[in-house]
């Protein structure tokens, strides 16, 4: 009778029943985690989740599988490499601080860069306070489960969810049992150790994974350092399961800046050096659930989360007068992240339809002290800054503290008309303080300030299956971003301010709001072929851009009216045997949708774009003008090829379109676009034995020369120019390069995992 009302339950739910083990069987909250049905988090605390074919959006995912067959560096490699619609843009040549764009929206590790993508970590928004960027480095790549890229404005995800949201969930002891122990090493002095292991010990199961990463960097002056741990123990009875994670990190990373495309004869320099940025995260998170009845579950989730970021950044500034060369910044950012959520599943029918109901509440608050001092300093032959001689102390600049209180109610309901055509409606209502307290003690202006955004986001869609080779959808749903405390404290355009510390004052900004319409379709061909593709079309109102005033990093933050993304999404994946392959073709036009004008006074058309109005270093923005750094096309290509059953061989080729630089927003520069690229991994594994397996991997076999990013400025080191006098610097073109050819070879022992199951098993995802 049980494992009858168990099955009904299941079935309400995915509409699948794949209950492969009584132990599972023995478990209503954790037969809803193993994977075995196909399901997709629609919430960000991770409840019972909902079938892929009634969910009115393209999906995509990523598992440990996938991690462990390509060893990707980080989160954001394996999304460029697999994920259709995903591009990178690596403005600092560190592989750890790599923009991550998604239908032209951003998630960046870098402040200042218009954020339009949330993610979450086992329900816990990891967006940090201060500037909502996402700080790659702190996630544990060998502790993921599962991701799922959700696309669109969908409001269950909160603010920030302009163009999608992507959702990470760690492994567990119950479904990841064994120990793993994995070295590598080789090209540029990277040496790396990861560990992991779990076990399960009748209703307890748990989980640690390490990782210690070193590499001396491609380019000179750009060596990195990461060090990861992550753990947890979990508990669950037939109704309930708890789980306490923790996680701690402590990374060193150094980058360097785009070369003038003049010095692009040697790659491997530095343009001027150092930057630097430290990351120390301690987090902790509880998450539960318990089934109250059978159609009837309650899920909650509380986290502490702080993070310390101190950074050292070389700025050139050439002051006019021919005196002062540079300056060093010296920046301590102290993040404290706190919060939870609590939400209610009902599975109940309605009206004699099946019915999937959630409501929650979360509550997200951010807790930063900020502060700046400034180095007046020189420039060496090897392009380093020091400190000058005549005036070596730091003087203290920028002393703020801010408060972040994010609040949000939301419900969604998945009603089922009949088992093809399912329609689902979700809302969730936003309420965002922030409260600013600070000066800028150097130029002697007020930071304080208090800001308040709110606003009810709904969404709707509709699922129709005719048979299970085929489904529809189609959905509209609406998002919101409120403006950070980093873009708060620079929006007055009579006060630039220097990014990404150098803050001036505070002015209100409007919040981003957007309107995503996609439609879509998905099915299989038989055989173990499967196919996918979208329409969508995203647009901003109050998009809120970094408007430069002089230099690259010179400037203010201000709402610049409408920005649009559209686009189109093709995938086709399958195994033939022993071939495996997937394909994605993403088609991004994203354009200014309104007039704004700008300084760049480096771009070839300044003062000449505006009707002869504007001032010689300004350029006219005008609507339908490209966005730079967004490729209009890109291409992703996955081929496996299992050669003996010990022995498989992978691939993976990304193809990107050109893309218009940075400052050059009105798309006129002479420079032109930067160049579109095709680049080719190569990956390896053999399996000596049941414990002992090798691996090898190649990036950019063909040593292909490319950059994914670029950005119009004036080179103080051009032949005939002044560092100190900013009126000799020459105008270019300065481009990121990407890395050259690289190989990496590591070994893994393996004790006490599941056969044939290495990468394998279920996540923590619903």
């Amino acid at each position: 009778m049980y494992q009858a009302r168990l099955k009904s339950l299941v079935v309400a739910v995915a509409g699948v029943v794949s209950v492969h083990s009584q132990a599972y069987a023995a478990n209503k909250a954790e037969i809803l985690e193993t994977g075995t049905v196909e399901v997709v988090s629609t919430t960000p605390l991770p409840s019972v989740g909902t079938s892929i074919d009634q969910v009115p959006a393209n999906v995509q995912a990523a598992s440990s599988k996938a991690i462990a067959e390509q060893h990707n560096l980080d989160v954001s490699e394996l999304i460029d490499a697999n994920l259709g619609s995903v591009t990178i843009n690596n403005t600092v040549a560190n592989p750890y601080q790599a923009d991550v764009y998604f239908r032209g929206f951003a998630a960046s590790p870098l402040l200042g860069t218009p954020q339009g993508l949330s993610v979450f970590m086992d329900g816990v928004r990891v967006n940090e306070p201060f500037g909502d960027i996402v700080n790659w480095d702190l996630i544990p790549s060998n502790a993921i489960a599962s991701i799922n890229l959700i696309p669109g404005s969908n409001p269950l995800f909160g603010l920030n969810t302009l163009g999608g949201a992507l959702s990470i969930h760690t492994k567990s002891g119950s479904d990841f049992p064994g120990l793993a122990v994995t070295a590598s090493g080789g090209s540029w002095g990277r040496r790396a150790l990861e560990a992991e292991y779990g076990d399960k010990q009748g209703s307890v199961d748990y989980y640690v994974a390490g990782n210690a990463f070193h590499e001396d960097g491609w380019r000179d002056h750009s060596p990195s350092d990461v060090n990861q741990l992550f753990g947890k123990v979990g508990w669950q009875n037939d109704t309930s399961d708890l789980d306490l994670s923790v996680m701690f990190a402590d990374t060193d990373l150094n980058g360097t800046q785009a070369l003038p495309l003049s010095m692009w004869n040697k790659r491997r320099q530095a343009y001027s050096w150092p930057d630097n940025i430290g990351n120390n995260l301690g987090m902790v998170t509880l998450k539960g659930s318990h089934f109250l009845a059978d159609d009837k579950l309650v899920a909650a989730n509380v986290y502490y989360r702080a993070n310390r970021i101190v950074g050292f950044n070389s700025n050139l500034v050439g002051d006019l007068a021919g005196v002062v060369e540079a300056r060093n910044i010296a920046s301590t950012t102290d993040q404290d992240g706190f919060g939870g959520a609590l939400q209610l599943t009902l599975l109940g029918d309605l009206a004699g339809h099946h019915n999937q109901f959630t409501a929650g509440a979360s509550v997200d608050l951010g807790r930063v002290d900020f502060r700046s001092d400034t180095q007046q300093a020189i420039v060496t032959a090897e392009r380093q800054t020091v400190a000058d001689p005549a005036n070596p102390n730091f003087l203290p600049t920028v002393r703020l503290k801010t408060r972040n209180d994010y609040y949000g109610l939301y419900a969604t309901d998945t009603f089922s008309f009949n088992d093809m055509l399912h329609l689902t409606l979700s809302g969730r209502y936003n309420i965002a303080k922030i409260k600013l307290s600070g000066a800028n003690l150097n130029a002697g202006t007020d930071l304080s300030g208090n800001h308040r955004y709110s606003r009810f986001n709904p969404a709707i869609g509709l699922n129709f299956n005719p048979s299970k080779a085929i489904g529809f959808y189609g959905a509209y749903n609406e998002g919101m971003r409120a403006a950070t405390p980093v873009e708060l404290s620079c929006a007055d355009k009579n006060n630039p301010c220097a990014l990404p510390n150098a803050f001036v004052s505070d002015p209100h900004l409007q919040m981003v709001v957007s309107r995503t319409w996609e439609g879509g379709a998905r099915g299989s061909l038989g055989h173990g072929l499967g196919w996918n593709m979208a329409l969508y079309r995203t647009e901003n109102d109050n998009d809120i851009l970094f408007i430069t005033t002089s230099g690259a990093a010179n400037g203010f933050f201000a709402n610049v009216g409408k920005t649009r993304r559209q686009g189109l999404e093709l995938g086709l994946n399958g195994k033939l045997e022993k071939f495996s392959f997937t394909a994605n073709y993403g088609f991004t036009d994203a354009t200014f949708q309104s007039q704004f004008t700008s300084i760049s006074a480096a771009n070839s058309a300044a003062g000449f774009d505006c009707g002869g109005a504007a001032a010689a270093d300004t350029i006219c923005v005008h609507k339908g003008n490209k966005i730079p750094g967004i490729p209009r096309h890109t291409l992703k290509l996955r081929l496996g090829y299992e050669i003996t059953p010990e022995w498989t061989v992978g691939s993976n080729i990304v193809t990107a379109s050109g893309q218009y630089a940075r400052g050059d927003e009105n798309n006129r520069d002479r420079s032109g676009k930067v160049p579109g690229y095709t680049v080719v991994y190569l990956d390896t594994r053999y399996s000596v034995n049941e414990n002992w397996k090798l691996f090898a991997r190649i990036n950019n076999i063909f040593d292909r020369e490319y950059s994914a990013f670029g950005v119009i400025g004036a080179n103080a080191f051009a032949p005939g120019a002044s560092v100190a006098n900013a009126n000799t610097w020459v105008p270019e073109q300065f481009r990121s390069p990407a890395a050259p050819r690289a190989a990496w070879v590591g070994v893994t022992y393996e004790f006490g995992k599941p056969k044939g199951a290495a990468g394998a098993g279920k996540s923590d995802n619903d």
